[in-house]
């Protein structure tokens, strides 16, 4: 399934929140982050559609997120959970399949001892592309990493992948060091569509 023609199978890795649903604000924080409950837990629109499109072009597609909710103190491991199971729940039901989820729960600055301090999972670490890559037999260079922060992008970068960053902000765009910009996740989908069927083209002609 996917696998291109130099080895190894084409991978889709997606930073969660901000990408996949929606940031939500936080007034203790006084800032837009990650939902702490999985009722504040809202997929963004588009989403599923574009999900789909790239899983009927054989892309494997896997999560990559930071969740340092717990190791903060914000919230629980219980938390962390029941939001996990109601985005399987939602993409699920639309016959969405993500091959896996990689989620670090590791923070340098958490309060919680035995989640704070330096790991080798959190992003920009490309720690879990390697272990996607592994245990999928997925080729990174022929895969895309996409995310809404630059440690995103150095994480795809490190693991050899392209990398699109998601924003609708100039401002921000100018911030960040990826191969491709998309407002949102139904654009960069069109986007790796297109680059990815223009260098099959390119291929064939080539053989």
């Amino acid at each position: 399934m996917g696998t291109d023609q130099h080895g190894g199978k084409r991978a889709v890795f997606l930073d969660r929140d901000g990408v996949i649903n929606r940031n939500v604000w936080n007034p203790a924080a006084s800032q837009y982050e990650s939902p702490l409950t999985a009722d504040r837990f809202e997929l963004l629109p588009g989403v599923l559609h574009a999900l789909m499109k790239l899983q009927n072009a054989n892309f494997l597609l896997f999560v990559v997120s930071n969740q340092p909710n717990y190791a903060k103190g914000k919230s629980s491991p219980e938390a962390a959970s029941t939001i996990h199971r109601k985005l399987l729940s939602n993409t699920s039901s639309a016959g969405i399949h993500f091959a896996d989820c990689y989620y670090c729960f590791h923070h340098p600055d958490g309060s919680n001892p035995n989640y704070s301090g330096p790991c080798i999972c959190r992003k920009p670490s490309p720690y879990f592309l390697y272990q996607a890559r592994q245990s999928f037999d997925v080729n990174l260079a022929e895969s895309w990493m996409i995310g809404d922060r630059e440690s995103d992008m150095q994480c795809g970068r490190k693991a050899g992948t392209r990398t699109i960053f998601i924003d609708d902000a100039p401002a921000r765009r100018c911030q960040a060091d990826a191969d491709y910009f998309a407002k949102h996740l139904a654009e960069a989908a069109r986007l790796i569509l297109e680059r990815s069927n223009s260098a099959r083209k390119l291929r064939t002609c080539g053989t």
